[in-house]
């Protein structure tokens, strides 16, 4: 299996899925857009993984990378290629789609419940969610559920948090493979999102409880695995 990752800023790598992939014995590209890298043909890769970041899924003026990597995204999904976007990756997925990703009424930063929808309450990935568990989320944009696509779960403060578009692409909006580490490092380049909302929990309180974070890691093999077969 060979995975290649887009990733838009230094702060959101691939996390947990890093060793799940190794352990597997993946053979892992990156394209570190933040740094100029080129993006790959899609021949290049089995599995195309698109991180998250602080910026808009419709800030191509600002982001010169943004238009050729929704191309890739494009193309990637016309061939067949195994999708999976996180946060903003699911975003730029929907926008590709023909989706809309405007704010979110709320920012929704820390742990919070995702439920799985009627329809996710069938599918291989939305059951994994059945029992309602807490996730990771840091956002202010929602995508819109793209024609064609299977909305799958929700929570209280964002309705759309994950779609699947046939059985080749996967958007979450929540953050499964951010680890302790992962998730201070991000603390720390945007700590002014963490500014008191209805959806916002502390930093210190995010980063407290070590099993969340196990719970989540292992949520996440579970979400691959199903996703990846």
């Amino acid at each position: 299996m060979r995975i290649h990752y887009l990733s838009h800023v230094p702060f959101e790598q691939l996390g947990a899925m890093e060793a799940w992939f190794r352990e597997r014995d993946a053979t892992i590209s990156q394209s570190l857009l933040f740094e100029g890298d080129p993006l790959p043909d899609t021949g290049e890769f089995d599995v195309l993984v698109v991180m998250g970041g602080p910026m808009g899924a419709d800030d191509d003026d600002s982001h010169a990378w943004m238009t050729p990597e929704k191309a890739l995204i494009r193309d990637s999904i016309a061939a067949g290629k195994k999708v999976l976007g996180i946060c903003l990756g699911a975003q730029l997925i929907a926008r590709v789609l023909g989706a809309p990703v405007t704010a979110n009424p709320d920012r929704e930063i820390g742990w919070f419940p995702v439920y799985p929808t009627s329809a996710g309450k069938s599918d291989s990935i939305g059951k994994l969610f059945a029992g309602a568990p807490p996730v990771l989320h840091w956002h202010g944009d929602t995508f819109a559920i793209a024609d064609g696509a299977v909305h799958l779960l929700e929570s209280k403060g964002c309705p759309n948090q994950a779609f699947r578009y046939g059985d080749n692409v996967l958007g979450l909006q929540f953050h499964l493979e951010l680890q302790t580490d992962n998730a201070a490092a991000l603390c720390d380049a945007c700590p002014e999102d963490l500014a008191d909302g209805p959806w916002v929990e502390p930093r210190d309180s995010m980063l407290a409880d070590e099993q969340r974070f196990e719970d989540a890691r292992q949520l996440l093999g579970r979400v691959l695995s199903a996703f990846l077969r």
